[in-house]
């Protein structure tokens, strides 16, 4: 494996990312930058979500500007305002220690006044959603005629969440002698014309495979009669103790119903939908990448502000209604080189969808059992039992204790003991499974 200083990286700049902990390049980086660094070809790179991407064509733009001059001479566009504000702090952190080098964020759902004076006083790169940009291009601020690098990152979700009218728009404002550079998950037909609209003589890089996402992951549905639902959603979360999901619905009502249910039912769930104030989601959202929240019922839309890539379940209440939503979902999961499950909840009318995705994706899915009660409780009892294995114990601040706490507990055997400590938190799933309503395939 090269360096980065061996891949042409300058020194101002491999100094900053070695104080943010690069050690060696991740191998998109050592396929893209020396050769957006020695090369005048556009490229799409096919590369996953949490793969170093944003280093991978930022290190390469940054270089190639010229802090002297303060018009902008590269533009990045991302699907989302909380995409488009982390690329901002990553390359900002990248170009700490270029002097005069400014970079401006610019997205819906903030000023734009604040930003319009931003942008006057001077930015060599501008990172924008599209919709934000478009109307900067409007009134005159946003001036895109010395750009000479356009990067459009997460470009399957662009077009996925329908923006390619404003991506048209905001080529045509660019120069046509400019770089582009196209990065996405996946290569779909929309791509392939955004493609052959606006790059010439691309390269095309691929990192992993053409759908590596879809490789890592194992697609499973369970067939259920739609009363049962919400019961066999408890009994697939409650076989899987160390999940951390994503639960997507189809509508904002039915989000915060199952929200609701999950939280009134004892589980660490919150809701992300269109209805809530961008102040509650952002702080939802916070919340769910710290790991704070376990279970997040989420909406197609609300969702795609989320960069999270550590799911280990993508849930699927039902499934949705185009192909394109589906492996976006699932693609949420199996990143960065983990392995992911996609699971659907479905009913027996919603078969032909389960061909119809399998046809697209070209992976068959696992027509799955749920768990019975037996196997849930086995497999949270030796959750329970793990966790008290794990317990640091603090000898010095217990001591003081240790005197009272053997007399509570002198008459009583240490079998006795092991029981009481592990019904603290079991009863639940006990008391629940030993009446729990069987669920019936259709």
């Amino acid at each position: 494996m090269k360096t980065f200083e061996e891949l042409g990286v300058s020194e101002e700049i491999r100094r900053a990312i070695e104080e943010l902990g690069f050690e060696q390049p991740m191998p998109v980086q050592e396929a893209v930058i020396p050769y957006l660094l020695g090369n005048g070809n556009d490229v799409i790179a096919l590369a996953q979500t949490g793969t170093g991407k944003t280093a991978a064509y930022g290190i390469p733009v940054l270089q190639k500007v010229d802090p002297t001059q303060k018009e902008p001479q590269a533009l990045i566009l991302s699907p989302t305002r909380e995409l488009c504000l982390q690329i901002a702090d990553d390359l900002s952190d990248f170009s700490k220690y270029i002097d005069g080098l400014h970079v401006v964020a610019v997205y819906g759902g903030a000023s734009i006044e604040m930003q319009s004076r931003q942008l006057r006083k001077g930015a060599q790169i501008i990172v924008a959603t599209p919709g934000r940009l478009i109307d900067l291009m409007k009134r005159g601020v946003a001036k895109l005629d010395a750009v000479c690098n356009v990067v459009l990152d997460e470009a399957d979700e662009m077009l996925n969440m329908g923006f390619s009218e404003s991506i048209n728009a905001i080529f045509e404002g660019v120069p046509s002698d400019r770089n582009t550079l196209l990065f996405s998950a996946t290569m779909s037909r929309e791509i392939e014309k955004i493609a052959k609209s606006y790059l010439h003589d691309y390269k095309e890089i691929v990192v992993g495979s053409r759908n590596e996402g879809a490789e890592k992951v194992n697609h499973i549905y369970y067939m259920v009669h739609a009363k049962d639902k919400y019961l066999a959603l408890k009994r697939i979360v409650d076989y899987y103790p160390s999940i951390f999901a994503i639960i997507f619905c189809r509508t904002k009502v039915e989000t915060q119903e199952i929200a609701d249910k999950l939280i009134r039912d004892g589980y660490n769930a919150e809701a992300l939908h269109g209805d809530l104030s961008q102040q509650q989601r952002d702080l939802t959202m916070q919340k769910f990448r710290q790991h704070n929240v376990q279970f997040l019922v989420a909406t197609d839309v609300a969702a795609r502000g989320l960069d999270v890539d550590d799911l280990t379940h993508v849930i699927n209440y039902g499934l949705p209604d185009d192909i394109e939503s589906y492996t976006h979902r699932s693609g949420r999961t199996g990143r960065a080189g983990k392995k992911g499950t996609s699971i659907s909840i479905i009913h027996s009318r919603e078969r032909h969808k389960v061909k119809a995705i399998e046809k697209t994706i070209q992976k068959e899915f696992v027509d799955g059992t749920l768990p019975s009660a037996k196997e849930i409780c086995s497999k949270q009892l030796y959750k329970v039992m793990d966790q008290i294995l794990k317990v640091d114990v603090n000898e010095e601040e217990i001591e003081p204790f240790l005197k009272e706490i053997n007399r509570h507990f002198e008459y009583i055997d240490k079998e006795d003991i092991i029981k009481k400590i592990i019904s603290m938190t079991f009863n639940r799933f006990l008391d629940y499974y030993a009446n729990a309503p069987e669920i019936e395939k259709p």
